[in-house]
């Protein structure tokens, strides 16, 4: 049974091992529940076809559509999530997992509550980079989301026994493939 790491443990890893970086200071300071929320750092819409073959993967490509920008005040430093479409979104922050912790990503409420779905995976051991997950409007309403607005929550667990390092194409925090690529 893995054990999920608590605050006084993730903070003691931040400082001594740097697994997570650019946390606000709401996160640093005051965090809810075990585990750290994450922000919206950028958007990006896709285009065109993909394939994913037993060897060959080729995603489609992206277009960045929007990114924060410390410079601008809250109210000119945000985006729109139009209904029925599909983005990639990316963190601010960035994990830097040893082989020992895998990442478990979970939507904050606020993000179902506003229609927007969110589609994510495990963090491997032994990746480093910012995280990116899809997420969907799924309502009728334009929901409009702050750059810097906390969006997800990361839980950090023990791999008992041995762990693998994280060795695919995502690691550094890549967001699509550059044409057909052959799996590691």
């Amino acid at each position: 049974m893995s054990m999920i790491l608590g605050i006084k443990k993730l903070h003691e890893l931040v400082k001594t091992n740097n697994l997570v970086e650019n946390l606000c200071e709401r996160e640093l300071n005051s965090p809810e529940g075990a585990g750290f929320d994450l922000r919206l750092g950028e958007v990006y819409e896709l285009e065109g076809d993909g394939f994913l073959g037993v060897e060959e993967r080729d995603t489609p490509n992206i277009k960045l559509v929007g990114k924060n920008n410390l410079e601008k005040n809250e109210s000119e430093n945000f985006f729109i999530f139009e209904p029925g479409k599909y983005y990639l979104i990316k963190t601010i922050e960035k994990v830097n997992l040893p082989i020992t912790l895998s990442g478990i990503i979970f939507p904050r409420t606020t993000l179902f509550r506003s229609g927007l779905g969110l589609f994510n995976g495990i963090v491997q051991p032994g990746y480093s980079g910012e995280l990116t997950f899809g997420l969907c409007n799924l309502g009728k309403s334009n929901i409009k989301v702050s750059f810097g607005a906390r969006v997800v929550h990361i839980t950090f667990h023990e791999v008992l026994g041995e762990g693998n390092q994280y060795r695919g194409q995502w690691q550094g925090g890549r967001v699509a493939t550059d044409g057909q690529e052959t799996q590691i």
